[in-house]
C-alpha cells in the first residue's frame, strides 16, 4: 500500500455518482483487463465490441482487485464479493468522469502528445527527461484511445508534478473530446503523415484531425509545432482560430524558436547542438536518426516551457534507450558470434519505415554480415496501399539492404518489384518467415524487424530470441 492512496472509495463515488454497498475499501490503481489486474486495484468493466468486461468481474476481485465498476451485476457473481460493486449507468462514462476528477484534482503540468508519427517515443523520451526533475506520470506504451486516454488520467497520483499523455486517433473527431479531457498546458504535434489514409482523402485532412489537440489546451498554455512539417501552415491556421495559447516553432529551420545548429548522424547515436529559445546546448542523444533529432528538439522546447532544467535535459538525453519495438537493438549470441537484431515490430507508417531503413544503412557491419529487413504489411493506407508498399523497394535500395523477407498481402507488392538478390523469401503471414529466417541469418548479421502491429511482427522477434537464453537487450542502447 501506498503512503496515499491513489483513490477513496469515497472519492470513487464523488466521481462516477456511482452506489456501492462498502465504502471501506480504496484503490492503489485502476484496469480494464482482468488478467493484469494487481492488489487493490480497481477494475472497470468496460464492454468492448468483442469482450465484455462484466464477464470478468469475479476474476478480477478473486485477483485482488478492491473493487469494480459496473453498470449491472454480472449473472452468477458470487455474493461474497457484490458489496464492492460500483454501480454507474455506463462504465465507459464512469471511467471518463473518474479521469475528469483526476484532471481536476492535480496541480500537475500537462503535456499532451499526438502526431502521424513518433507520438510514444517523444512521450518516453519526455518522461525519461522529468522524472528526473520531479514526481512525473505518463500514458502507458500507446494507451492513446477513448479507453487508454482516460484510464492513463485516472491513474495519475493527485502528487504527480508533471502529467504527459499521448492523443491518437485514426478517425476525424477523435483527438477533440481526448484533448478537452486531458486539458493539457502544453501540446505537441510531431508532424504529419500519411498513417490511417485508409479513413482520410488526403493528408491534410489528417492534419486537421491533428489539430482538435488545440481545442483543449488551456488559457494561455502552449502549442509547439514542426516548423519543417510541410502541413505547418494548415496546423498554424487550425490552431490560430482555436487561440487563447500561444504557438511555438521547433525545427531545422533556423527561423524555428527551438532549431538545429549542427548535427551529426552515427550508427548508434547522434551528436547535436540547438538553440532552445536563443540558449546553445551541444549533447549526445543515444538513439539514431534523424527523425528522432526532430522530435528531441520539440521535447527540448517542453522542458523550457515547462521551466525544466535544460542542462539536466541534455545529460539525460545521452542515457535514452528506444522504447520496447520502437527501435530497441537486441544482440543474440549465436554459432560463431552474434548478430544484432533493432526491434521495430510495434507498428508501422511509409514514414516510419523509411526512418528506419536509413538507420539499418548506417549500421556498420562486419566483414561477412548483412543488412537483412524483415517485413509486415503497413496497415489502414486504403486504396493506394500496394503503390505504396511498392515505392519503398527504393528507399531499399538506397540504404544498401542486401536482403528483404516479407509477409502479407500488401508487402507483397513491395516484394515483387525488388531485384531478385534482394528477395530472400516471402509468406502470408510472419509465421511463415520464421523457419526461413532462422536458417539463414548467422554471426554479423543486423536484422530489421518491422511491420504494423496487426502484421504481427512480434511472432518473428520471439522466435530470433529463442535462438538464445543469453539475449543482452540494449546493446546499443537502442535505435
Amino acid at each position: 500500500m501506498t503512503a496515499e492512496p491513489l483513490w477513496s472509495a469515497s472519492e470513487i463515488l464523488a466521481a462516477t455518482k456511482g452506489a456501492c454497498d462498502d465504502t471501506s475499501w480504496l484503490a492503489n490503481g485502476v484496469t480494464i483487463d482482468s488478467r493484469s489486474v494487481q492488489k487493490e486495484d480497481l477494475f472497470i468493466a468496460i464492454v468492448g465490441p468483442n469482450n465484455d468486461g462484466h464477464d470478468y468481474v469475479e476474476q478480477a476481485l478473486a485477483n485482488g482487485a478492491s473493487a469494480a465498476i459496473v453498470d449491472h451485476i454480472p449473472e452468477g457473481l458470487s455474493a461474497k464479493y457484490c458489496r464492492r460493486l460500483v454501480l454507474v449507468p455506463d462504465t465507459q462514462a464512469g471511467m471518463e468522469d473518474l479521469a475528469r476528477a483526476s484532471r481536476q484534482r492535480s496541480r500537475a503540468k500537462i503535456v499532451a502528445i499526438t502526431g502521424s508519427v513518433g507520438k510514444t517515443s517523444t512521450k518516453e523520451t519526455l518522461a525519461h527527461i522529468l522524472k528526473q526533475q520531479g514526481r512525473t506520470h505518463c500514458s502507458v506504451g500507446s494507451f492513446n484511445n477513448h479507453w487508454g486516454v482516460p484510464l492513463s488520467l485516472s491513474r495519475m497520483p493527485a502528487d504527480a508534478e508533471y502529467g504527459i499523455f499521448e492523443l491518437g486517433m485514426n478517425h476525424p473527431g477523435e483527438i477533440g473530446p481526448l484533448s478537452r479531457m486531458v486539458r493539457p498546458h502544453i501540446a505537441m504535434i510531431t508532424a504529419i503523415a500519411a498513417a490511417h489514409t485508409e479513413f482520410f482523402k488526403s493528408t491534410d485532412e489528417i492534419a486537421l484531425a491533428k489539430a482538435e489537440i488545440c481545442e483543449g489546451i488551456e488559457e494561455n498554455g502552449l502549442l509547439l509545432l514542426n516548423a519543417d512539417d510541410t502541413h505547418c501552415p494548415v496546423l498554424t491556421k487550425e490552431a490560430e482560430k482555436t487561440g487563447g495559447f500561444d504557438i511555438v516553432y521547433f525545427g531545422e529551420s533556423p527561423s524555428a524558436t527551438i532549431h538545429l545548429e549542427e548535427v551529426e548522424l552515427l550508427p548508434t547515436s547522434s551528436s547535436i547542438t540547438a538553440d532552445v529559445s536563443g540558449e546553445r546546448h551541444a549533447f549526445t542523444l543515444s538513439v539514431p536518426g534523424r527523425h528522432w533529432v526532430q522530435n528531441i528538439l520539440g521535447v527540448l522546447g517542453i522542458v523550457k516551457s515547462l521551466g525544466g532544467d535544460l542542462q539536466q535535459a541534455c545529460h539525460s538525453l545521452g542515457t535514452m534507450v528506444a522504447p520496447s519495438g520502437r527501435g530497441v537493438v537486441i544482440e543474440v549470441p549465436c554459432d560463431g558470434g552474434s548478430f544484432k537484431v533493432i526491434d521495430e515490430s510495434y507498428n508501422a507508417s511509409p514514414v516510419a519505415m523509411q526512418a528506419a531503413f536509413r538507420v539499418l544503412g548506417r549500421h556498420t557491419i562486419p566483414h561477412g554480415g548483412r543488412k537483412i529487413a524483415v517485413l509486415g504489411d503497413m496497415r489502414e493506407l486504403g486504396e493506394k496501399s500496394p503503390e505504396i508498399h511498392a515505392e519503398l523497394a527504393n528507399d531499399i535500395l538506397a540504404n544498401g539492404i542486401d536482403m528483404v523477407y516479407a509477409c502479407g498481402p500488401n508487402m507483397r507488392y513491395l516484394f515483387d518489384v525488388l531485384p531478385n538478390t534482394k528477395q530472400a523469401g516471402y509468406g502470408t503471414s510472419s509465421n511463415d518467415l520464421v523457419a526461413p529466417l532462422l536458417h539463414d541469418i548467422s554471426a554479423g548479421d543486423i536484422v530489421l524487424i518491422k511491420g504494423s502491429l496487426g502484421s504481427k511482427m512480434k511472432v518473428v522477434l520471439d522466435a530470433v530470441q529463442a535462438r538464445s537464453k543469453d539475449v543482452s537487450a540494449v546493446a546499443d542502447k537502442g535505435v
